[in-house]
């Protein structure tokens, strides 16, 4: 009786593979030591029975008792190398062996047709975290995550997934927390057990204090070995327990579908990190049978909760009372700038954004008075200490921020946690931002309001402004140029729903300055955290939205940074010139960590160790597929800038800038 037809398969070349010598192959599914032996070959199932060792990277050694074997790399076990048997009075029966052919193009082994792929608890969460929109992740597979891969490689196949490998798991973590802060959707980051997972902790944090839906998922070392101090071993709940809003370890007998419903509902909903851990041994176990996928259908509800009757009313008597009332949008206002506009449009108040809330509202609007804080403008700070009221929407009064404490102050928050957080306010109202200001606007349009138009003053303290920011251009030291010229520029040619990624530094204080946004851009940074390094991976990030989110398609992204911040991930360069990333980088390049250098002489330290020593950037770019210009003076930045702006693809603009002229 025959058995199963085979199907053969090329393995090597004819000489490729010399005698006494052993390699590994793959076919049909399967893995594959073949061994050319004693003028013979051979094929043999390629994992050790005892830890799963590689047999074909080992080698064909002598024994004592002077027969040749196939010794397993990992910890010695022999086989006969063209029987697969091991010695005598060992307790197992040897390798699965397989027919070899010599043909005249090369080395063929025949193999049964390899079986259906079988459904795994891997594809249920991984269906299952498609189901919930999670459709971008930013991840390195490798031993201890090959799994749950595969089963994202099915999705990504289907067309229902984008995968990005990354050089370095902190740059996925950074990307998938912009990603969330930019959508309001998680994105995954993506790593294997120990030192994988750990790298993630940076860009979790980020994502954890800048409020922002990110999902991680790392890869564990099997069950059985966990906390006996196996090799990459780490308690990852406990590693992610401070950082992480749900943290779970995927066990055999879990309900794996809803541990994966569970960590974006709480990632979406608390507007942090949901943790899930996979053990090796359980990425692949067989899904039960009838075992379903989930998805956020009758799971979510409308969280748009407008603020008590008593306290909308007090606070429109307020602001009907106030002469001079300043409305500031804070990054909880993210989603409802358009309504927070219209009521100060019906107050003719002026509008002043926090730093992480800057572009939420255009600098060309007839009331916009630019950015508070450190980062901020003499516009807003000038309003804010004539103004009599703070209708203060989504802020947390950070110490950047630069509001004052000691003015009236009504603060609107749906978060009754953030709500005179660090210091009393007059009226603290509880509400959705946007509902909130709606209902304001509402309840105001009968109203007799005492404050006068104000538009006239904005316009007056914007002409001061452009006009000191027009000395500061032009300001020369020999060593480059000024981060003034460098931000007009920007300003002049970014498009007008570009995408900025902005790294922390002396960029991040210069951006927040001079760059004057259209109101239709949207602008992402590491806010509480500042965690420099952030930028490009941030682009990444921002960039996969542009591929999977419709409110974003074709939106241009602008990264910039520091040389500090972009030598931290520079090689994510390579990762955009692979995806095609359409991503262009200005880097401000002064040759040293200039805000330390500056912290040092303000706290009358001498400058010590911020120097850097740096490649040529502009040529890095090049070697790495991608365009690259160098700007060295004024003449040459507007349009290098411009042929960076239409490159398709990944582009990096250096700029060579003065430090003391940020």
């Amino acid at each position: 009786m025959s058995g199963p037809a085979l199907e053969w398969h090329k393995v090597a070349e004819l000489d490729e593979l010399a005698d006494g010598r052993v390699k590994s192959a793959s076919a049909a599914g399967r893995s594959l030591a073949i061994v050319h032996f004693d003028g013979r070959y051979a094929a043999m199932d390629n994992h050790c029975p005892h830890q799963g060792g590689p047999l074909g990277e080992g080698s064909i050694e002598k024994g004592i008792d002077d027969k040749c074997w196939l010794r397993c790399p990992w910890h010695g076990w022999d086989f006969d190398p063209l029987t697969g048997k091991p010695p005598g009075g060992h307790d197992d029966s040897g390798q699965e062996t397989f027919p070899v052919e010599l043909r005249e193009d090369g080395i063929y082994v025949g193999l049964e047709a390899a079986p259906d792929r079988a459904r795994t608890v891997s594809d249920v969460m991984v269906e299952t975290m498609v189901n919930w929109g999670v459709t971008s992740v930013f991840g390195m597979v490798g031993h201890s995550n090959l799994g749950f891969a595969d089963a994202m490689r099915v999705q990504a196949e289907a067309g229902k997934l984008n995968y990005y490998g990354i050089r370095h798991e902190g740059a996925a973590a950074f990307a998938a927390s912009a990603y969330g802060k930019l959508t309001g959707i998680p994105a995954a980051a993506f790593t294997i057990a120990g030192p994988g997972a750990t790298n993630l902790l940076t860009g979790m944090w980020d994502a954890k204090v800048d409020s922002a839906p990110v999902l991680a998922l790392t890869g564990q070392v099997q069950e059985q070995v966990t906390g006996v101090h196996a090799f990459q071993d780490i308690d990852l709940e406990a590693a992610f327990e401070a950082v992480a809003a749900y943290s779970q370890t995927v066990h055999p007998g879990s309900n794996h579908a809803q541990l994966m419903t569970g960590a974006i509902k709480t990632a979406m909903l608390e507007q942090g990190v949901g943790h899930l851990v996979f053990p090796d041994n359980t990425q692949t176990l067989p899904a039960a049978d009838g075992q379903k996928a989930q998805g956020p259908a009758g799971r979510m509800a409308n969280r748009a909760v407008g603020p008590p009757e008593d306290d909308l009313g007090a606070a429109a008597d307020m602001i009907a009372g106030a002469k001079r009332p300043m409305v500031i949008l804070g990054y909880g206002a993210k989603d409802s700038a358009p309504a927070i506009t219209a009521l100060a449009e019906r107050l003719n108040a002026p509008v002043a954004t926090t730093f992480k809330a800057k572009g939420l509202i255009g600098d060309a609007h007839p009331l916009a008075a630019g950015v508070m804080g450190r980062s901020g403008t003499p516009i807003a700070s000038w309003f804010m200490n004539e103004a009599d009221l703070l209708i203060v929407f989504g802020a947390s009064f950070s110490d950047h921020t630069g509001i004052e404490p000691s003015k009236p102050i009504i603060q609107i928050d749906r978060d009754p946690m953030m709500l005179a957080k660090r210091h009393p306010v007059t009226l603290p109202v509880m509400g959705d931002v946007g509902v909130t200001a709606t209902r304001l606007t509402k309840a105001l349009s009968g109203q007799q309001i005492a404050g006068g138009d104000q538009r006239g003053e904005v316009a007056e303290r914007w002409r001061l402004w452009r006009a000191e920011k027009t000395v500061r251009v032009d300001e020369d030291n020999g060593k480059g140029l000024a981060a003034a010229a460098l931000f007009g520029a920007l300003t002049r040619l970014a498009p007008q729903d570009a995408i900025f990624a902005v790294d922390v530094g002396n960029n991040t204080y210069s951006f927040g300055r001079y760059f004057e946004p259209t109101g239709d851009q949207r602008i992402l940074m590491s806010g509480y955290l500042g965690s420099i390094g952030f930028g490009f991976p941030a682009a990444m990030g921002a960039w996969a939205a542009t591929q999977d989110r419709e409110a974003f398609r074709g939106r241009k992204v602008i990264s910039v940074s520091g040389d500090g911040g972009f030598g931290q991930y520079a090689m994510e360069f390579t990762t955009a010139v692979k995806y095609g990333m359409n991503i262009t980088h200005v880097l401000m390049n002064n040759s040293e960590l200039g805000k330390i250098s500056k912290e040092q002489r303000a706290g009358e330290f001498p400058v010590w160790q911020t120097g850097l020593v740096n490649p040529p950037f502009a040529g890095f770019a090049r070697a790495c597929g991608g365009m690259g210009r160098l700007v060295r003076g004024r003449d040459e930045l507007d349009r290098h800038l411009s042929e960076a702006l239409a490159h398709e693809g990944p582009s990096l603009v250096e700029v060579i800038t003065d430090p003391e002229l940020f």
